[in-house]
């Protein structure tokens, strides 16, 4: 997808990867570009738009746990930007030690989220179709026991969007889904994790996080913004280290049909 001329609406937008994936987005010279978020950076949003007085830049308060608010959210944007051809559920939240809240941002926020988008994106509604694209992580692809309930919420999201990729919902709907997982990333999530594990004992496992090899939210944005551009339907993308690799999912289970 040419991004040039397009408007984007990014949830998270002032976290620490969805900082740097709005500043790759706007290199793009979108027309439009919708930031929700739970709370306001006023300085960079008012960097943004002098930088970039071409694309009109607009912040929506967003709690991504009340349905209401998302529902207001894209309203909002609906009526202001007409249509919009992607979306990024980028919202997150790593803390094992708060259950529901985690389950709610990272699972029950992206799948609301993408519900509402999906009644403004769809083309059978009277949409222009467009892309979705879903934050994961790496503890959405492989199990991560020191923080089983995130790893729980981020192995939703991956299925879900994988779900929704199925050709004859995209036959319909016209609008694609790309799952992005992140490996370790340095941003704030990763801070004080051992006052976030899903135990509060020590393990082996703590000093092993602390060892594992960490990328920018620089080289992540990059790569995601490049998997807007150039992914196809259903793609299930591991940023790591820099890299883009495709996950070639396997099929674990097939139906068995009567006769």
């Amino acid at each position: 997808m040419d991004l040039a001329g397009k408007n984007v609406v990014y949830l998270g937008g002032f976290g620490g990867i969805g900082q740097k994936c709005v500043q790759e987005l706007l290199q793009r010279q979108l027309k439009a570009l919708a930031i929700f978020d739970l709370d306001a950076n006023e300085k960079l949003l008012a960097e943004w738009k002098d930088q970039h007085p071409d694309t009109d830049i607009f912040y929506q308060k967003l709690d991504i746990t009340q349905k209401s608010d998302i529902a207001a959210a894209y309203k909002a944007t609906a009526e202001r930007f007409r249509h919009f051809d992607v979306v990024v559920n980028g919202s997150g939240l790593m803390n094992d030690r708060l259950v529901e809240l985690t389950i709610q941002i990272n699972l029950l926020g992206v799948i609301n989220s993408t519900l509402t988008a999906l009644e403004y994106m769809d083309k059978a509604k009277g949409g222009n179709g467009g892309l979705i694209v879903n934050i994961s992580s790496v503890a959405g692809l492989q199990p991560t026991a020191i923080m089983a309930i995130y790893s729980a919420a981020k192995t939703g999201v991956t299925t879900f969007t994988r779900a929704m990729a199925n050709p004859f919902f995209y036959a319909h709907s016209g609008v694609g889904f790309i799952t992005i997982c992140p490996g370790f990333t340095n941003t704030g999530l990763l801070e004080d994790i051992g006052k976030k594990t899903t135990f509060t004992y020590d393990t082996p496992m703590l000093d092993m996080f602390h060892r594992v090899k960490r990328q920018s939210a620089e080289e992540c944005a990059r790569n995601l913004v490049s998997a807007i551009e150039t992914s196809k339907n259903g793609a299930v993308l591991m940023l790591e280290l820099g890299e883009t690799t495709e996950v070639d999912m396997p099929v674990m289970w097939k139906p068995q049909m009567d006769n």
